[in-house]
């Protein structure tokens, strides 16, 4: 197996709405966010499916050590490998890199967050770098492309901790902010308990309105002439907001269930904003 044959695998199998995403790009910038994407599924199946803090934490160590074996020109694992092409073409930088390493040790550690200012700082580790580096593999002309895959990173995290309320509250994760909770007339302890009422749904709508304030944002900072090249990232704001609108019509019906798009309606949604830009 090739390293790109080898990313390829990775990407396909995880079934993420991104994958679909990046089925319309040309071949040399397919290639590259293919082997982008299976780095961020190689160090985020660490932190989810390691049990062990310590193994997990070394497993992350030794990620750190392969990002700067990429930047100084000698690989080891397939997905670097893959990597290796573009990280000069597409201004790729182990610091970027290095920072998504840092959001998934957040997650081995911190399972709650006092504030959103603080689940923030997470959102922009795990998903608002990840945003900014796909956009410079996408390409684009203005500088104000990266606000806006910063910006449209954090809004598909806060739709994953919406989507995911009831899985994480199951491995006693809690991504809600506590003083929100509190805001609410609620604690960790009915997440974890998975009480659904009256409350929960009203703080969910909030959660809501919150993503949806982060997609208009970043839409607000895409320059017209950037949305041809970025077609990859609005593709996959379509499909995520989509399952966020899922989501609300549902009810918020999160702690018993975790909503998902069938992966024909994925592809549709992809061929569609990729065709006609919506």
């Amino acid at each position: 197996m090739t390293p790109d044959e080898y990313c390829q695998q990775k990407a396909a199998k995880s079934g993420s709405s991104f994958y679909y995403s990046f089925l319309f790009l040309p071949d040399e910038r397919r290639r590259a966010i293919t082997a982008f994407y299976a780095f961020c599924r190689e160090v985020d199946d660490i932190a989810d499916e390691v049990a062990d803090v310590g193994i997990a934490r070394n497993k992350l160590a030794w990620w750190r050590t392969e990002i700067a074996n990429l930047f100084a020109g000698h690989p080891a694992h397939p997905v670097t490998k893959a990597l290796a092409p573009f990280t000069a073409p597409y201004g790729l930088d182990a610091h970027r890199m290095n920072e998504i390493v840092d959001g998934m040790e957040m997650d081995l550690v911190h399972h709650r967050y006092p504030d959103f200012d603080s689940l923030k700082r997470y959102c922009h580790c795990v998903a608002g770098v990840v945003g900014q580096l796909s956009a410079s593999i996408f390409g684009y002309t203005n500088p104000s492309a990266l606000e806006y895959a910063e910006n449209l990173g954090i809004a598909f995290q806060l739709t994953n901790i919406i989507r995911d309320v009831g899985e994480d509250a199951r491995r006693d994760r809690v991504y809600l902010p506590a003083d929100e909770l509190a805001r609410f007339g609620l604690a960790p302890e009915d997440i974890l308990a998975r009480r659904g009422d009256d409350k929960f749904t009203k703080l969910m709508q909030f959660q809501a309105e919150r993503a949806h304030s982060y997609y208009e944002l970043a839409f607000s900072k895409l320059a017209p002439e950037d949305r041809k090249s970025q077609r990859s990232g609005l593709i996959m704001a379509a499909i995520y907001r989509t399952l966020l609108r899922e989501i609300e019509a549902d009810g918020f019906r999160v702690l018993e269930q975790r909503v998902a798009l069938t992966p024909m309606r994925k592809l549709w949604i992809a061929w569609k904003t990729w065709t006609f830009g919506t």
